[in-house]
């Protein structure tokens, strides 16, 4: 696990003492990332700049540090993630005659499949999250390619007349002729969605690199007047549509049986480590059936941790502790201090240094922090409510969706009326459930969703995170939803949001939050429920099987229930979230009060300060829960106040 950068000058008119200088101070930029090493190769004839941070994970020696040159001189690369079946890949070359190994890490295998494959056939057989550079000396190009499913991160563009790339942005804004534009797009999107959605960045002219795809840049035609195009070397639709045409045709306790032999075999392989590792575990199916067979697969007791609050209506601490005293893991938990809150979203703007609002990124950086001072290595169960069908709002958009054109459309349209007339505090005023439950908020949902002319549509306003008849910013135009041709050709409505949250809210906004709150201290993060084998097997699934009479995810609950007693783990869904909307009233309120003034709101004309400043008024005054969208605000907000945009 590490950090990665590049400069390309295509000019070539760059000294390579320069060309160093530079590259070391985008790694700089990264060392929280790589705390254990670092290191550079410069190419002056070729203009070409690589540059490396190390969190030593495997094969802790020298031979394991990277830029890595291949046995023969051709290749050199960069790379951060972990290949988690090098084993299996080094056994088949030394059947092919490969004998002479400099050490036992990865990177050293995947050069050799390189070398005697090729990239694209050797990144087809790669099990593992990664984000590749890749130099060929030979033919004059750099590869640039990223995991399937979006686990590591990899942003690329022009600086001036240099091509960079990096795995944060903060990297490329120390490049040469770095202008930071903000693409106007990207904030639209962002204000919607709480994340920069796709292959966008905040950043005009500088992109993602999507899940399973792959840049080929040919040196001697690179040009600043031109941005690379990617293409997939694994592509979503298809694997998910050719999984449904065959489907899995067993019993429920057989899909339990299949995705337990795969999960187990992917465990197995996240467990390899020359370092101490660990599981985070809310005590929810997910990171309780990864603790479960960790456990099992361990020879001795698992490190788990959890992160608690005071507050017991957000509080799953005891929930995890009582699933790992039964597993018999060594436990480990952490209450959040009265003065977190604050200390975190002072960090934050620099963590995520783009705009990112997914309310658990508070409790998430926690986690990290204490899981840090015990390993450098910590499993997690993200991506199986997308996977197997986790979340109760497939239910809800689907009713919706079906029912839009009869009496829901009715109902929905007469509360909206209600609405306009009641005033919002009496209808605020009913509360259920253990969460902040606000009447006139789900009315207006309601009479939203009822407009949408598709299962994506209703599902984006699902989504959505400003719900009110005023924005602050214009409608965007951009991410999954307004690109249909990356929508599946699934019958199921719900299987359409679930695919959806798969390849869109998963890779842009979970996956980032794990990424960088551990890597800001140094830990590595793996999900075993992402290993490709186990996506292909979840989509392969009819819907009936992952849900029924309302009971979700029945594969993964099936196969706990061999693990944990269900009363241990079968409890409504909770979710990672802190009090906000409380610390907003209480410990943030000053903090809050700086970032939306009326100046502030207005400075850079990115946003109308009317609707927030509204909004503002009534979340402090109680009457209505606005904790969302003004966590997209002040996030926003704290990022162009930090960065100086």
């Amino acid at each position: 696990m590490c950090g990665i950068a590049g400069i390309i000058d295509p000019k070539r008119g760059t000294p390579q003492e320069t060309l160093e200088q530079i590259v070391t101070r985008m790694t700089d930029r990264l060392v929280h990332r790589g705390p254990d090493d670092s290191g550079t190769h410069v190419d002056e004839k070729t203009g070409v700049s690589l540059g490396f941070r190390r969190l030593s994970i495997q094969d802790l020696s020298p031979t394991g540090a990277q830029p890595m040159t291949s046995a023969s001189g051709r290749y050199v690369t960069v790379y951060n993630g972990e290949i988690y079946n090098f084993r299996e890949l080094r056994r088949d070359l030394e059947r092919d005659g490969v004998r002479k190994w400099r050490g036992h890490s990865d990177t050293e295998v995947m050069l050799a499949m390189i070398e005697h494959h090729g990239f694209e056939k050797t990144l087809a057989q790669l099990d593992g999250m990664f984000a590749i550079a890749l130099y060929d000396r030979e033919k004059g190009k750099l590869y640039l390619a990223r995991d399937r499913m979006g686990e590591k991160p990899l942003y690329y563009g022009w600086s001036g007349s240099s091509f960079v790339f990096a795995s944060e942005l903060k990297a490329l804004t120390v490049c040469p002729g770095w202008s930071g534009e903000v693409d106007r797009d990207a904030v639209n999107a962002y204000m919607r969605f709480a994340y920069v959605p796709g292959s966008h960045s905040i950043y005009r002219g500088i992109r993602k690199l999507a899940p399973g795809h792959l840049l080929d840049i040919n040196l001697k035609k690179l040009t600043p007047s031109v941005q690379p195009a990617a293409d997939t070397f694994w592509n979503a639709r298809s694997e998910a549509e050719a999984a449904r045409r065959s489907p899995f045709e067993g019993s429920d306790e057989e899909a339990a049986d299949q995705l337990g032999t795969l999960l187990t075999h992917s465990i197995g392989r996240r467990l390899i480590s020359d370092v101490p590792l660990g599981v985070f575990l809310s005590g929810g199916i997910d990171s309780s059936i990864v603790a479960a067979i960790a456990q099992k697969v361990s020879s001795a007791p698992i490190k788990t941790f959890t992160i608690g609050f005071e507050d017991k209506l957000f509080d799953e601490s005891e929930q995890a502790a009582a699933v790992a005293a039964h597993l018999g893991t060594d436990h480990t938990e952490l209450t959040a201090e009265a003065d977190a809150p604050l200390r975190l979203v002072e960090q934050m703007p620099e963590v995520y240094d783009e705009p990112f609002a997914d309310v658990s990124q508070l409790p998430t950086m926690l986690l990290a922090e204490l899981t840090r001072q015990h390993v450098t290595v910590a499993l997690s169960g993200d991506g199986g409510d997308e996977l197997f069908v986790g979340y109760p709002r497939y239910e809800a958009a689907n009713k919706h969706w079906s029912e839009k054109h009869g009496a829901l459309a009715c109902t929905v349209g007469r509360l909206g009326m209600i609405a306009g007339v009641v005033p919002k505090a009496a209808l605020n005023a009913v509360s259920m459930g253990r969460r902040p439950w606000r009447l006139g908020d789900k009315m207006y949902r309601l009479s939203a969703d009822s407009l949408a002319s598709t299962p994506e549509a209703v599902y984006e306003a699902f989504m959505s995170r400003w719900r009110t008849a005023s924005r602050p910013c214009p409608e965007p135009d951009i991410g999954y939803y307004a690109d249909p041709s990356r929508h599946p050709c699934f019958a199921e409505p719900i299987d359409r949001m679930s695919y959806a949250d798969a390849v869109s809210y998963l890779p842009d906004d979970l996956l980032v939050k794990v990424d960088r709150a551990t890597m800001a201290v140094g830990l590595e993060g793996r999900a075993p429920l992402l290993d490709h084998k186990i996506v292909r097997f979840a989509w392969s699934l009819p819907l009936g099987m992952k849900l029924k009479n309302g009971e979700m995810k029945r594969p993964l609950r099936r196969l706990l229930d061999r693990y944990v007693p269900r009363q241990l783990f079968d409890k409504s869904k909770q979710g990672f979230e802190p009090p906000l909307g409380d610390w907003l009233r209480g410990p943030l309120r000053e903090w809050a009060e700086a970032l939306l003034t009326e100046k502030a709101l207005r400075d850079g004309d990115f946003l109308d300060p009317s609707p927030v400043r509204a909004v503002w008024r009534e979340h402090l005054d109680g009457v209505r829960d606005w904790r969302f969208e003004l966590w997209n605000v002040l996030m926003f907000q704290a990022w162009r106040q930090a960065w100086r945009v």
